[in-house]
C-alpha cells in the first residue's frame, strides 16, 4: 500500500539548482532511504501472517484474531497528525531516527509477550510498531522527492514505491517460512493448561526472535541514519495547517467521497489479506496448511507489485476514474467468483484480487485531492486519517465470519467497499473538479 505524505517538503532554491551534483551524504540518504521502504511494506504486511499464526495459536474467533490489525493501523488515526507536527519540528531525518527507536522499542515488546504467550501482550506491541511506523510513512514520500533534481522526483518516488512492493512480497513469502509451521494446533479441550501454554510458548518463539532481531536492525539504521543528520538541512518542511480540515472535509463532495475510499479501499486490502490464510485453509477450498497458506499470501502482494509496474501504461490509456472502476469491478467479479467456487479456482479468484489492488490507493488519493490547490496539505491529511479503515473493516470481515458460521459469507464486506470505490471512479470520470 502506497502512502501519501501528510507535509509537503519544501525546498531551499539553491539546493534545487545543485541537485542535479548531490553530495555524497544525501546519496547515503536516499539510498538508505530505498532500504526503508522495502522493510517497511515487508513489517506492515507480516501481519497477515500474524493473523493466521494466532487464531490457532492462542484459539481465536476470526474477529478476534483481526484484532491484529485494528491494534496496528488504529495507530495511523492516532498518530498521523502528532507525527506531523513532529516533523515540522525536527525535520526529516531527525523524524526518521525518532520512528526507527520506537520501531525498535516496539519489537523488543515482542520478547516479554513471546515469554509470557500473551495475545493482549503482542497486540500492544503491535499498536506500538504501528505508532513508529506511522512516524516513519508521514515523512517517507517527501524525503524521497526532496532528495534530487526536480524535475525527476516522481521518477524516484515511483521506484521506492516498487522497493516497497518488492519488500512485501519478500518478507511476507520469508516470513511464512519462518513464522509458520504445518503442526496441528493442541486441542484445547483434551489439554491441561499447562500444556496450553507450553505449546503457546514453544510457538510464539519464533515471533520473539523475528522481532527481536528486527530492533536491532532498526537502531542499526537510526544509528546510520543519524551520522547523517545534517545531510539535508536545506529542505524545511512546512508548518501543520489544521485549519480548514474540518470545513474541507464537510463542504467538499470530492474529498468526502475520496476518504470513504480511501477508508474502504485500505479495509478491504487487508481484510483480504488478513483472512486469506484461513479462507484457503477451508477443505472446500484448498485445504492447505498454516505454511503453504502464509506463501500464496505472499502471492497475493505480488499481484499488487505487477498491477504497479504496470500502472504507468494503464493509466494513459484512459481516465483515471475510469481505470478506478475497471479495477473494483474486477476486485467484485473475482470475489463472486471465489464465493461461487470450490477448489483451487476459489483460492486463486481471491488471491488474484491483489492485482485489482494495485492501482487504487495512488489514484482514490489524486481524484480526491485534484484540483484542492492551497489546500492540498489538509486534503492529504484527510486521506491518510482514512487509513484507519486497515483497523474496522477486517474487525468487520471477522464479525460476519463468526455470525455467520462461514467464512465465504464474510466476503461480503469487502464486495461492498469494492462497489463503493466503482462508483467513486464512475462519479470521478464524469466530473471536473471542484
Amino acid at each position: 500500500m502506497a502512502l501519501a505524505p501528510n507535509v509537503a517538503p519544501s525546498a531551499d532554491p539553491n539546493a534545487v539548482e545543485q541537485s542535479g551534483r548531490v553530495g555524497g551524504g544525501t546519496k547515503v540518504v536516499l539510498i538508505l532511504a530505498f532500504a526503508v521502504f522495502f522493510l517497511l511494506g515487508g513489517v506492515t504486511n507480516i501481519n497477515d501472517l500474524l493473523v493466521g499464526k494466532f487464531k490457532p495459536m492462542f484459539h481465536l474467533t476470526h474477529a478476534q484474531a483481526n484484532l491484529v490489525q485494528m491494534a496496528f493501523f488504529i495507530a495511523y488515526g492516532a498518530f498521523s497528525i502528532p507525527a506531523g507536527i513532529i516533523m515540522s519540528k525536527l525535520g526529516y531525518i531527525r523524524t526518521f531516527v525518532l520512528g526507527f527507536i520506537i520501531v525498535a522499542a516496539a519489537a523488543f515488546l515482542f520478547i516479554p509477550a513471546s515469554a509470557a504467550a500473551s495475545y493482549p501482550g503482542f497486540l500492544a506491541a503491535l499498536f506500538c510498531i504501528g505508532a513508529g511506523i506511522t512516524v516513519l510513512q508521514v515523512a517517507m514520500n517527501p524525503v524521497i522527492t526532496t532528495l534530487g533534481p526536480v524535475e525527476t522526483s516522481h521518477s524516484r518516488l515511483t521506484f521506492a514505491q516498487a522497493f516497497n512492493s518488492i519488500g512485501v512480497f519478500l518478507m511476507v513469502y520469508g516470513g511464512a517460512t519462518f513464522l509458520l509451521g504445518d503442526e496441528q494446533p493442541i486441542d484445547a479441550e483434551t489439554s491441561s493448561e499447562a500444556q496450553i501454554q507450553a505449546y503457546r510458548v514453544a510457538e510464539g518463539a519464533s515471533i520473539g526472535t523475528a522481532y527481536m532481531w528486527l530492533g536491532v536492525l532498526m537502531l542499526v539504521i537510526a544509528a546510520v541514519f543519524w551520522m547523517y543528520r545534517s545531510a539535508i538541512d536545506h529542505a524545511k518542511t512546512d508548518d501543520v495547517k489544521l485549519e480548514g480540515t474540518w470545513g474541507l472535509l464537510t463542504h467538499n463532495r470530492r474529498v468526502q467521497f475520496g476518504a470513504l475510499c480511501i477508508f474502504v479501499y485500505v479495509g478491504a486490502e487487508v481484510a483480504i489479506g488478513s483472512n486469506l490464510m484461513a479462507y484457503l485453509a477451508e477443505p472446500s477450498v484448498m485445504g492447505l496448511g498454516l505454511q503453504a497458506a502464509g506463501k500464496l499470501v505472499a502471492m497475493y502482494w505480488l499481484g499488487a507489485l505487477v498491477g504497479r509496474l504496470l500502472g504507468g501504461f494503464i493509466l494513459r490509456l484512459a481516465k483515471p476514474g475510469r481505470v478506478l472502476a475497471t479495477f473494483a469491478a474486477g476486485a467484485i467479479s473475482l470475489i463472486i467468483l471465489s464465493a461461487l467456487t470450490t477448489g483451487a479456482l476459489s483460492g486463486w479468484a481471491l488471491i488474484l484480487v491483489g492485482f485489482c489492488n494495485s492501482l487504487m490507493f495512488p489514484t482514490i488519493f489524486s481524484l480526491a485531492t485534484e484540483g484542492l490547490g492551497e489546500r492540498t496539505p489538509q486534503g492529504s491529511g484527510i486521506m491518510c486519517t482514512a487509513i484507519i479503515g486497515g483497523a474496522i473493516v477486517p474487525f468487520l470481515f471477522g464479525t460476519v465470519a463468526d455470525l455467520s458460521g462461514d467464512i465465504r459469507l464474510a466476503l461480503a464486506v469487502p464486495l461492498i467497499c469494492y462497489a463503493i470505490i466503482a462508483s467513486f471512479g464512475l462519479w470521478a470520470a464524469r466530473r471536473t473538479t471542484t
